[in-house]
């Protein structure tokens, strides 16, 4: 389209020619009143208000349905406009509550900014459903109308509280038609129309009052675009949001690599595998290994779950890891050598994403490892069959191949050693590979043994013997997969004895039901008093516990109940139920309760200057998220110490602007969670296969497809808001 020279109120004005008055005049930053207008959305003129003067016309005109043309002359403000814009605007108002004039009306809350996410308040009226970011009363306050000027009618209609997500209050719909045009014209859901309901016109579900018949998608949009508060996100009203990024998109906030969750699913419903790894690829290193055994927050964050099920983000990272081409290695660049050294200690996940960072900037980095084999807890922590040594494998290659140096059987026992050598900054990421006393009478028994080192043996292929009945004492993760592995190593009975319930049972949900299916039995609320070693076998005394008092965990407090011990026989007890840091005094680093190193929360820098650390020697037993990402943050910090930048983002795949296009699809709403295929319990117990199978296309791109696309909120452009006007308080 060519361009076009208009005049607006005495402003030359060059315009392409698909434009109309209203855009025209909003690009020239000339505000035109209007609650029907919206810069993503079609024009429609329902309001009434953007009425605006054209010489040679006899009658103003709609200014959002009016083209432009050549040589035209228009005026926004004169009072003949602003007296047809009030009378409009008051017709609005005489059938809505009106709160917030009525609250100004009677001073009871001061102005606010013109933002509308980060609005400064100083005092917040209770009964704004739009936290003081109406629309609405922003216009109203332009054309200068008061309460009295309306004549109010009172509606009463009801409240649409079906949605789990947001409010409908019919009674302040002003039928603007924002929300059905962005619901039809934009996400191509057309779940919402206006209806009939009490006499009046509204906005509302097409199907019988209800969004899940009616084909919602539960993305937002409408609420987004509401101008009145008829339509208000529930959880965000009457909060102040600090991040409204993190909120709106809480998957991916709650990630602690902040992986871009929407981002990759949204590649994976389009069929695009390699770049959905790219992306994933642009945050941790073990996207394979992650897509297997991380305890996924971002799951027990993801918004479909109010629904039914949250997306199976965990599998989808599988799925992208499993079928990915290579194409993140076209963009993957390894910076010029600086002449750094820096040395880590530990190939935990931690250790090896700080060094996989910190020789991408250029740096030479050495990863001292003590045990035989890298990988750290991903290694001799979690079993084969879940997370397969190939896997493993090939991922932690693709970080020797970006220079990484990993020297396996090296303890390090001294800083100085390693400073001498000419490293310059050090990285500890030592992880939890010591077991936690149970501090019971016996248990230094033979065949009694910890759960970190029956699976630290059992995974670098040591011959462990271990009897028929297994008793495994705790409810983490690592319990489970002690009681899994006893049955793959010949056990016939595997017993858990946990403290609590089922309930408060740390263990991933999922693990537990595995194990159960496996034929391991556990008995809840008993804990071990007594271990006594009999002729060939071990007695196990219990005592039954009762839940008090919630502890500092948030989980109530098991308390013994007097007299209710009861005795059972093992032939051997795995101990699971913690695991602390082996920290060489050597190191003379500083540390802290639980026997972790302190850092600077910001740097993760030490008491000893170039001496960082991070992962479970920091955090306790965490999860590989949770390492990964405190390689990510010590990165940085190493780089900024050694007079880098400390950046470490990269993208490795071009963006590409995601379709705002969502169309309808029968059923959304209730479509589930798909189960991940996993082979027969024969070839589970028969040695250490991988359990899950991982998803086919067909079941990733229905998975991927059940996203409500919270993200696509942020797409929105903002409306045009009147300028600002102070108030009095």
């Amino acid at each position: 389209m060519g361009e076009l020279n208009i005049i607006i109120d005495g402003q030359e004005v060059s315009v392409s020619a698909d434009m109309t008055i209203y855009q025209a005049a909003a690009g020239a930053g000339i505000y035109i009143p209007s609650l029907c207008a919206h810069p993503d959305l079609p024009p429609s003129g329902d309001c009434g208000l953007c009425l605006v003067e054209v010489e040679g016309q006899g009658e103003p005109a709609l200014s959002c349905t009016t083209k432009v043309s050549e040589g035209l002359i228009v005026h926004t403000d004169t009072p003949e406009l602003r007296q047809k814009q009030r009378q409009a605007l008051i017709r609005l108002l005489s059938q809505h509550p009106s709160a917030c004039l009525t609250c100004w009306r009677k001073e009871r809350c001061r102005p606010f900014d013109i933002c509308l996410r980060s609005v400064s308040v100083t005092e917040r009226c209770v009964t704004c459903p739009k936290n003081g970011r109406c629309e609405l009363q922003l216009v109203a306050d332009f054309l200068g109308i008061e309460m009295e000027d309306i004549p109010y009618e009172y509606r009463s209609l009801p409240v649409n509280r079906d949605n789990p997500f947001f409010d409908l209050d019919y009674n302040l719909c002003i039928a603007c038609g924002r929300c059905v045009r962005a619901c039809g014209d934009l996400r191509g859901i057309k779940a919402l129309d206006f209806v009939e309901m009490g006499g009046y016109k509204v906005a509302g579900p097409r199907k019988n009052n209800d969004h899940k018949e009616s084909g919602c998608k539960f993305c937002f949009t409408c609420v987004e675009v509401c101008p009145t508060g008829a339509l208000v996100d529930r959880e965000a009203r009457f909060r102040d949001i600090p991040n409204w990024e993190a909120y709106v998109v809480p998957c991916r906030d709650a990630c602690p690599a902040h992986i871009d969750i929407p981002r990759y699913i949204y590649l994976i419903a389009q069929g695009k595998y390699s770049e959905a790894l790219a992306v994933i690829r642009e945050k941790v290193p073990f996207p394979g290994v992650l897509g297997r055994v991380c305890v996924h927050p971002c799951e027990q964050a993801c918004r479909r779950g109010a629904l039914n099920d949250p997306i199976c983000i965990k599998f989808l990272k599988r799925f992208a890891a499993d079928n990915d081409k290579g194409l993140w290695k076209q963009y993957s660049k390894v910076a010029p050598p600086t002449g750094k050294k820096v040395a880590v200690v530990g190939s935990g996940p931690a250790g090896l994403t700080a060094a996989f960072y910190l020789a991408k900037l250029g740096h030479t980095v050495t990863v001292f490892e003590a045990l035989p084999q890298p990988g750290g807890m991903m290694r001799v922590g979690i079993p084969a069959y879940r997370l397969p040594r190939a896997i493993l494998d090939a991922e932690i290659k693709e970080i020797e191949d970006v220079g990484v140096q990993i020297r396996t059987n090296t303890r390090v026992e001294s800083l100085d050693e390693l400073f001498k050598d000419g490293y310059q900054a050090v990285f500890l990421a030592l992880g939890a590979h010591q077991g936690t006393r149970m501090g019971v009478e016996g248990e230094d028994s033979p065949g009694v043994m910890d759960g970190v080192t029956f699976l630290r043996q059992v995974s670098l292929g040591m011959e462990v013997k271990i009897g028929k009945r297994i008793a495994v004492i705790g409810g983490g993760n690592a319990a489970i997969d002690c009681s899994r592995t006893a049955l793959r190593l010949g056990a016939k009975e595997v017993t858990i004895i946990y403290r609590r319930t089922r309930a408060e049972m740390p263990a991933a949900p999922e693990e537990v039901e595995e194990a159960l299916r496996e034929g391991v039995k556990v008995i809840f609320l008993a804990a071990p008093s007594r271990i006594t070693a009999r002729d060939g076998y071990l007695e196990l005394e219990c005592i039954r516990m009762e839940l008090g008092e919630p502890d500092a965990s948030g989980r109530r407090r098991p308390v013994p109940v007097k007299g209710s011990e009861f005795v059972m026989e093992f032939d051997n007890i795995i101990a699971s139920i913690g695991q602390v840091s082996e920290i060489p005094k050597g190191l003379g680093v500083e540390t802290g309760r639980g026997g972790v190193i302190k850092v600077d929360a910001k740097t993760l820098g030490t008491n000893i200057k170039g001496v960082f650390a991070g992962g479970d020697v920091v955090l306790g037993p965490a999860s590989v998220i949770q390492a990964i990402a405190q390689g990510r943050q010590a990165a940085s910090s190493i780089d900024k110490y050694l007079g880098g930048s400390g950046i470490i983002d990269e993208v490795l795949v071009p963006f590409e602007r995601t379709d705002p296009y969502f169309g309808s699809e029968e059923g959304f709403a209730d479509k589930r969670c798909p189960e991940m295929p996993s082979i027969g319990l024969d070839k589970r117990l028969a040695g250490f296969a991988e359990v899950e199978l991982g998803y086919d296309e067909m079941t990733a791109g229905a998975e991927a497809r059940r996203c409500l696309r919270c993200d696509a909120r942020l797409g929105l452009s903002r409306p045009v808001l009147p300028p600002a006007k102070v108030k009095s308080a």
